[in-house]
């Protein structure tokens, strides 16, 4: 889906939405009293909404590809046991490994594809769904999102640092792992990126939350860093962020893609570049290949 005309106070009322400030009734509430040409702005807010029906990048049955669910044990996690999308290259292996994080609703449709494409590129991917311990993704983002915000976040960031340990380790995978992250995912990556040190050779984060200053010390991996220009929420913690991995002669670049927001990777909303998308993960398909090779 191309990008859409959309007033710029309805893109704004969106990150609020996506990010849990609100319900989405109270988004079309909101959407309904901003008038663009005298006309209420419902329409774009309702283009915003994600809409997997749009399509996807790479089929369910590419013969590229294989695909299937996997659990595994995640102690310390949510509920002890894992479950995710594992995605490898036709072939029998072994292959670079790619962690694929999703957004603060659990492993929905555009996830799954992303980790599609990373096994096209040639990487044994596994999409972890956070939600697995309470019954996995239910369907739609508005209960995903309401489900993830509830889970004990200390013990759904374990969940994924089990995650990677068990891709890391799969018979599939080389054990040369990096991982990508989108939006909470992007900050997940940085998370990782922290508490993995060298078992993590390489991170990319899309849109994500900085570490900590305090913890960008035990940062090993490089890092490239997946910027919109119109994202104030992350944009507003670079300088720090950036100043601690100079301090501490961090391997970093960062990206910002002109004219986009928060979330422009993800064909499924009116948010979504896809000359900046398909740009961005051009770029992060090279970087893991200089990385994991």
């Amino acid at each position: 889906m191309g990008q859409q005309p959309i007033d710029p106070r309805i893109f704004e009322l969106y990150d609020e939405y996506c990010h849990g400030a609100m319900d989405r009734r109270e988004y079309f509430r909101r959407a309904a009293k901003i008038t663009v040409g005298g006309v209420a702005a419902t329409g774009m807010a309702q283009a915003l909404i994600p809409n997997y029906a749009h399509g996807h990048t790479v089929d369910f049955t590419d013969e590229r590809i294989k695909a299937t669910y996997v659990t595994y044990p995640s102690p310390g996690g949510n509920s002890g046991e894992m479950r995710g999308y594992l995605v490898q290259p036709a072939g029998e292996g072994p292959f670079p490994a790619v962690l694929v994080i999703h957004e603060n609703r659990g492993l929905n449709p555009y996830v799954e594809d992303t980790a599609r494409a990373a096994a096209v590129a040639g990487f044994v991917a596994l999409a972890p769904d956070g939600l697995a311990p309470v019954g996995g993704y239910p369907g739609n983002d508005d209960d995903g999102r309401t489900m993830q915000r509830a889970l004990d976040q200390p013990k759904l960031r374990i969940d994924f640092l089990n995650s990677a340990k068990f891709l890391k380790d799969h018979s599939l995978s080389t054990g040369k792992m990096g991982a990508v992250g989108f939006c909470w995912g992007g900050g997940t990556v940085n998370y990782l990126a922290v508490e993995m040190g060298s078992d993590l050779l390489a991170g990319v984060p899309y849109y994500g939350r900085s570490a900590p200053s305090e913890d960008v010390p035990r940062i090993q991996a490089p890092l490239l860093i997946q910027s919109a220009s119109d994202d104030p929420r992350i944009n507003d913690m670079w300088p720090e962020f950036e100043a601690a991995l100079k301090t501490h002669n961090k391997q970093y670049e960062r990206v910002v893609y002109p004219d986009t927001r928060h979330g422009f990777h993800n064909y499924s909303t009116g948010r979504y570049n896809k000359e900046m998308a398909e740009k961005s993960w051009a770029s992060s398909i090279a970087f893991f290949q200089t990385h994991l090779s």
